[in-house]
């Protein structure tokens, strides 16, 4: 992996620091006194409400790419529970998320790929990069709503507060396993299709870069594994296109349009979402 001089001479301590300090606390769990099946059972569902239902469903497929609709309080909850997944401001995250698409795998895009793994995965983040310069163009539809604004400036507060009060419910077992572990295992999921899914598993569509299609990372991530089906297709609410591509995302939008809670849902073929 080869880095720009003048990139070196930029890491960011604090976003370097502030990952090293997570993963440390997430070793507490390794104590038998932070031990409970109900703290284990509570890091997995909030693994589900924050990286599935916030970052997955909410600032990926709602946000980023208007693959669907909902009402707008929900996209509001949606957009909130991302939030609590602490990776960043949902503005930046989704423009540069934007970005990726427009750029992917090329010197643009911030992760990308050929730089070799390790920069796709998490060490694009520790550096200052010309992407985020885009972010306010690529956001123009979300970078006046109040709400975004407040999450925006309020992120980490919310996740202090979060934590506060998990420890008022259970004590520190909760803390440690429903923020540190949590947010730990939430970080690699979403790198991994940052990363694994540009370099491991099949290509089922010529998408011009160099992503691909992952069924482990599709596991962990609540269907976004299947990353060449949305390079070929990005404003597709689905994702997993052949019957044996699991998709629990796709599952869950269906849901919500079966309740009347998500239309225009756009697929392949069906770009309008009609």
């Amino acid at each position: 992996m080869t880095i720009a001089t003048s990139t070196k001479s930029s890491i960011k301590w604090v976003i370097l620091l502030y990952v090293i300090s997570i993963h440390v606390g997430a070793l507490f769990v390794l104590l038998p006194s932070n031990f409970s099946w109900s703290a284990v059972g509570l890091m997995l569902f909030l693994h589900w409400i924050t990286g599935g239902l916030g970052i997955t469903l909410g600032w990926h497929r709602l946000v980023t790419h208007r693959s669907f609709q909902t009402p707008k309080w929900l996209e509001y909850f949606f957009v909130f529970c991302g939030t609590l997944s602490l990776e960043g401001s949902p503005i930046e995250w989704i423009g540069l998320h934007r970005n990726h698409h427009a750029h992917s795998d090329q010197e643009l895009d911030q992760h990308d790929s050929n730089k070799g793994f390790w920069w796709s995965h998490m060490l694009w983040m520790f550096y200052d990069i010309q992407a985020k310069d885009d972010v306010p163009r690529l956001t123009k539809d979300i970078s006046s709503d109040p709400v975004y604004r407040f999450l925006d400036k309020y992120f980490f507060h919310i996740q202090v507060a979060f934590a506060v009060l998990l420890y008022l419910i259970g004590g520190w077992s909760f803390v440690v396993w429903g923020v540190f572990l949590r947010l730990v295992l939430v970080y690699h999921c979403t790198w991994f299709v940052n990363s694994a899914t540009h370099k491991f598993g099949y290509r089922t569509y010529d998408s011009g870069d160099r992503s691909t299609n992952c069924w482990w990372v599709a596991l962990l991530t609540y269907g976004e594994g299947w990353h060449n089906n949305h390079h070929a297709f990005q404003y597709s609410a689905r994702h997993g296109m052949k019957w044996w591509e699991f998709d629990m995302t796709w599952m869950t939008i269906q849901f919500l349009q079966a309740i009347g809670l998500a239309r225009k849902v756009k697929l392949v073929g069906n770009t309008a979402g009609e």
